[in-house]
């Protein structure tokens, strides 16, 4: 097998692993916005799936 043919797979395994990486150090920094006190107050007044 050619030499480059190996060496670009390593780079793109290697890209991939680390773009991942810095994906998740960057979505571990956002910040989620607050739900409010009454975010699931419609879902938990109407329980259809009960009464069937």
């Amino acid at each position: 097998m050619n030499i480059w043919i190996v060496v670009a797979i390593i780079v793109v395994v290697l890209g991939f692993i680390l773009g991942n990486i810095f994906l998740l150090q960057q979505s571990a920094k956002a910040k989620l916005p607050k739900p409010s006190k009454d975010n699931n107050k419609n879902f938990d007044d109407e329980d259809d799936w009960e009464n069937k």
